[in-house]
Formats: structure tokens, C-alpha cells, sequence
């Protein structure tokens, strides 16, 4: 098979996979939609049956709750006024004692008879979408869900009220859209598959071209006897290739016009740049000097070309005699801080030297220099940390708009039963309104919650030592560990530094961290403090030896208002997040699966006294 063959068939498989991949993934979401619409629907609608049982329960208090529920002929109408605003999906409602007989029904004509064991609906919702075809292609079953209704003060289930929901007619009511997109699947499937065929039969035609006008440039005929037409466009890309294809034999002519271009672009590009990089020979001369050489040294790179080591940076300043010793042991230099006399003219400046030596920089070269301006590397950090500023307003936002959408969720549901209501004749709407009631109270407290989050707020700036710090907080979290069997262990590094922050909001941010780590443990584990200098920055790092962070959860875990806990707020870690931002800090974790997580805040270390 040719080329162009094998090229046209990978181009219609490859377009038939993905038409295919996006349409089973289109009708996946419609089932699970469909599936998870069901659910919802089930578990309002519960809930109104769950309300209409109560009231009906205390009409009469001197009957036993099974009596009140057989004895009350108004309830099996109420019911089914409730599965009148339903969808077909849902079969039955119904509410049972504790052996499973049925009180009231929907369905009058199931009174007294024996609720079936149906399963749980929720686990297929929130379990494998294999799960959900066996049972939509499969044999009809019924699922239900219920809720258990207990006296007052006593927490055996009494009643319990069941709501019945059909797969059969899931089936039927998502049948139609299933087909709709097989429909449109199909016929975008042959569509593609045709569009491929034509592209290739045309898209590949100047192949042939081009291939005859290299095998003439391959034999060092740099005339084509045909001519190539300008192309069209830029997106012409055939033709834009065939072009050049007919100029390169003019370029192979004039090379040496091109290499010479070619440097100085090279030199233009090495001239802009911010740092000064010089490179000495094995001899200790300069045999290339780029970038910003007259900012930091005060002389042009063409007068200091093939000059020494020692006549560029003198022994007899700072740099010299650090260059020397480089030079002469072999040792490299990371971002060491030194002052720049600039040849004696004006006032020295500071810059961050690095040193490159040995065989390592290449054939011929003894010693790589590298001068960096410290104001550009600041600004380059602030604008780092403007970037990460802008992620944690994404993480909160997030955070709230997901918190939101839930009480919208249930105000929107509860109007629509109760327009329900209305529309039957039915005026009584307490229990919507009190929901609905509760839903806006709900709402307000998370909009309150993140104002106060983005509140300014002053923080405090003391120096405080880096290794006393974490003394103190250790000595804060120990009990509190050692009660849930947790082993403590510090290890500091610390050389003596000094952080600036604010020493109690910044220990509270750090005892949220604490404070998962320990409710991550409760059989007992390891919990380690470390401290450390890593360059300009300090380092504290909290590791637990817990079951770690899954990896679905770590995009997450700062966003405010999420949470993994039965109990939790989901504030913490966000405000944690938000305490070492406001410190032009950065937090971050590493975790693994069963072997716990390591938290990690960076902290620019406080500058030394002079």
C-alpha cells in the first residue's frame, strides 16, 4: 500500500474515532442525565409525601401511628395527588410498617399488601454507567427510595415511606433522545468518513509535485523546469512548501550570505538580553561576551574581548577573588550576591553571580560567568505571585459558586411544587415556603462567609527566628498528636534565620494544616516538622503519614468551601491558602496513596541586619 493510501485510511479512521468517542460520550451524558434527573425528582418528591404523612399523623394523636396511616382515607389521595406532578418514572408511593405491609398507597388497590425487596435507586445513580445499561437494555426493575419515620424522642423506625421507581420507564421516556443522537451520530459518522476521503484526494495531490522538485534538488539541479505559483495564503502550506523548496537552491547559493545574517540575529538577540554572560577559554581570556556587559561591568564587550580573567574582574575586588577561586578549584557558584564597582565609575551596585567551570560548558571553554540583576528577579517573583494571586481568587470562586448552586437548586424546586399546588387547588404551601425560607437563609450565610473571606486584612509584620517558630507550634500541636497516638518528630535546619509575618495568623494557618493531619490519623501514625533555608526562602514542611490525598481531590482541596468531612466547613485550608498569599508566600503538597501527605510553605527569609 502507497503512502498516500495508508495516509487517506489513517485520516478516516481517525476521523471515524472521533466522531465516534464524542457521540458515545454525548449519549453516556444523556443517560446519566436522565438517571440523575430521576433521582432528583424521587427524592423531592419523597420528601412532599414524607411532609403530608406527618401532618396527617397529627390530626389525631391518640391513634398509634400505623392505625393513623390505615384509618385515614384522605392520605392514599394525597398521594397520588403528589405522583400527579411526577414523571412517568416514578410508579408508586407508598408508605409501609416495619414487616413491609403497605398503610397507603398510590395505589389503593396495594393496601395491605406486601412491599416488595426492591433495591436502593441511589447506588445505580452514583454507581458505574455499566451498572445503568444492564439495567436500562436489560429486564424492567423496580428500585425505590425511602425514608423512615420514627416517634417523637425514639430512634426505632415506625413507618417508613417508599417511593417506587420504574427502569422500564426510564427506558421509554430516554428511548426517543437516545435514537435522536444515534440519528445525528450516523450521519456526522459518514459525513466525516466522506469529508476525509475528499480532503486526502486533494490535500495529497502536490505530494506528487513536491517530491519530483526535491529528487531535482537532491541532484543539484537548483532550477525547476516548472514553474511554482505564489502561494495563496499563508495557510496554503503545500504551496507555501513548494515555494520554498524552489528557493532553497537560491539560498544553497548564497550560504554564506545566510550564516551571516543568521549571527548577526544571534548577536541581536544576545545583545537584549537582561543578564551579562561572559565565557573565558582554558587560557582565561574572553572569548564571548553577551548580553547586558556594560550595565554591570561599564564597558563595551568589544573592548574586553580577548582580555584575561584578571584584567576583566580585577583580584583586587570581591569578584576577582571569587572568580579566582572558581577558577582554580573547580567549584561552581549559584546566585551568590556581590557588589559591581562598574570599572570604578559610579556608585558599586548589587548582582547575583553564578559560575559554570570544567569540561562541562563544552570543547575549548574553562569558565562560564553569569551577572543577574536581583531588581529583575524581583520583579519577575512578583509577578509570580500576582499569577498565584489570581489562581486563588479562581479556587474561591469556584468554591462559592459551587456552594450557591445548591440552594438555588432547592428554591427552584420547591416553586415549582408549589405552582403545582396551586394549579391543583391546593393552598396550603408552609412546608415550600419554609424551605424555601431556609434556602435563602442558607444562601445569605455563604455570601456573608465570603465576604468575610476577602475582607483586607492587617496583618502584623514581626521578625520572628524560624527555628523558635516552629518550636512554638510544635509545642502546641504535641498534646493534642500524642492524645491520638500520633509519634511527633522536628527536625530543623534553620542556620540561624528569621522569617517577617504576621506570628499568629500565620500560626494559624499552619495549625489547620496540623489539625487535618491529625483527623487524617485516627489509629495513631507519624507526624514531622521540618524546617529548613533553601536559598532567599525558609521552608516549613508538615508531613502525616495518613492515607494521602487522591489524586481526583488535589485540584480541590484549597477551594473554599470544599470539603471531604461529614462535619467540616471547607474553610481551613482556604484560609490557610489565603494567610500565606497575604505574606507573599507559596503553599504546596506532595502526596502518595496510603503513605500520607507533605505540606510545604515558602517564606521569604528576613533580611539581615546590616
Amino acid at each position: 500500500m502507497s503512502l498516500r493510501a495508508r495516509l487517506t485510511l489513517l485520516s478516516v479512521v481517525v476521523m471515524g474515532l472521533i466522531v465516534g468517542i464524542v457521540s458515545g460520550l454525548d449519549l453516556a451524558r444523556e443517560i446519566s442525565t436522565q438517571f440523575e434527573s430521576t433521582l432528583e425528582r424521587a427524592e423531592y418528591f419523597k420528601r412532599a409525601a414524607v411532609d403530608v404523612v406527618r401532618r396527617n399523623l397529627n390530626r389525631d394523636l391518640t391513634l398509634s401511628f400505623q392505625d393513623a396511616v390505615l384509618k385515614d382515607p384522605d392520605l392514599p389521595g394525597q398521594l397520588l395527588d403528589i405522583m400527579a406532578g411526577t414523571k412517568s418514572s416514578l410508579l408508586e408511593i407508598s408508605v409501609c410498617d416495619t414487616s413491609g405491609n403497605i398503610l397507603a398507597s398510590s395505589d389503593p388497590s396495594r393496601t395491605l399488601q406486601q412491599f416488595g425487596q426492591y433495591k436502593d435507586f441511589r447506588p445505580l445513580v452514583e454507581g458505574r454507567f455499566v451498572d445503568k445499561l444492564r439495567v436500562l437494555w436489560g429486564d424492567p426493575q423496580n428500585y425505590q427510595l425511602y425514608q423512615a419515620l420514627a416517634a417523637s424522642g425514639d430512634r426505632a423506625p415506625v413507618l417508613y415511606v417508599r417511593v417506587v421507581v420504574y427502569t422500564g420507564l426510564i427506558r421509554k421516556d430516554i428511548t426517543p433522545t437516545l435514537l435522536s443522537h444515534a440519528e445525528i451520530s450516523a450521519a456526522l459518522l459518514g459525513g466525516a468518513i466522506v469529508a476525509a476521503f475528499l480532503f486526502s484526494t486533494i490535500a495529497y495531490r502536490p505530494l506528487g509535485k513536491l517530491g519530483r522538485m526535491l529528487d531535482l534538488l537532491a541532484s543539484g539541479q537548483f532550477e525547476f523546469p516548472e514553474a511554482v505559483p505564489a502561494p495563496a495564503s499563508s495557510e496554503d502550506e503545500f504551496h507555501v512548501v513548494a515555494s520554498k523548496v524552489s528557493l532553497l537552491g537560491q539560498q544553497l547559493r548564497g550560504a554564506q550570505y545566510q550564516v551571516s545574517d543568521l549571527r548577526g540575529n544571534f548577536e541581536r538577540l544576545m545583545a537584549e538580553l537582561e543578564d551579562a554572560v561572559l565565557i573565558f577559554g582554558r587560557d582565561r581570556r574572553l572569548v564571548v561576551a553577551a548580553g547586558a556587559v556594560r550595565k554591570f561591568l561599564g564597558r563595551d564587550r568589544d573592548d574586553l574581548l580577548g582580555k584575561s580573567l584578571a584584567e576583566v574582574f580585577p583580584p583586587s575586588t570581591s569578584v576577582g577573588l571569587l572568580l579566582e577561586e572558581a577558577a582554580g578549584s573547580g567549584r561552581a557558584i549559584r546566585n551568590l550576591r556581590v557588589p559591581m564597582p562598574r570599572d570604578n565609575a559610579g556608585d558599586p551596585f548589587q548582582a547575583l553571580l553564578s559560575v559554570e567551570t570544567g569540561d562541562g560548558l563544552g570543547s575549548g571553554a574553562a569558565l562560564m560567568v553569569r551577572l543577574r540583576d536581583p531588581e529583575a528577579t524581583r520583579q519577575l517573583g512578583r509577578q509570580l505571585q500576582t499569577a498565584n494571586r489570581l489562581e486563588a481568587i479562581g479556587r474561591i470562586t469556584a468554591g462559592v459558586a459551587h456552594e450557591v448552586k445548591n440552594p438555588l437548586n432547592a428554591i427552584l424546586t420547591h416553586v415549582e411544587l408549589a405552582r403545582l399546588k396551586l394549579a391543583q387547588g391546593s393552598t396550603d404551601l408552609a412546608p415550600q415556603m419554609d424551605i424555601i425560607a431556609s434556602e435563602i437563609v442558607r444562601l445569605d450565610r455563604v455570601v456573608k462567609t465570603f465576604l468575610d473571606f476577602n475582607r483586607p486584612v492587617a496583618l502584623h509584620l514581626v521578625e520572628v527566628p524560624l527555628e523558635s517558630f516552629v518550636a512554638e507550634i510544635v509545642s502546641l500541636a504535641r498534646p493534642l498528636a500524642e492524645a491520638a497516638g500520633i509519634e511527633v518528630s522536628v527536625e530543623q535546619r534553620t542556620e540561624g534565620a528569621s522569617i517577617r509575618v504576621d506570628r499568629d495568623l500565620l500560626k494559624q494557618a499552619i495549625l489547620n494544616i496540623v489539625m487535618n493531619a491529625v483527623e487524617a490519623m485516627p489509629a495513631g501514625g507519624r507526624l514531622r516538622f521540618e524546617s529548613a533555608v533553601m536559598g532567599e526562602n525558609a521552608e516549613i514542611r508538615i508531613a502525616d503519614s495518613g492515607p494521602g490525598i487522591p489524586q481526583a481531590l488535589r485540584e480541590k482541596i484549597f477551594r473554599l468551601y470544599f470539603t471531604t468531612k461529614e462535619k467540616g466547613s471547607g474553610i481551613g485550608l482556604a484560609m490557610t491558602f489565603r494567610i500565606v498569599q497575604l505574606h507573599d508566600g507559596t503553599i504546596d503538597f506532595a502526596s502518595e496513596p496510603g503513605k500520607g501527605a507533605t505540606f510545604v510553605i515558602s517564606l521569604a527569609k528576613a533580611a539581615a541586619a546590616s
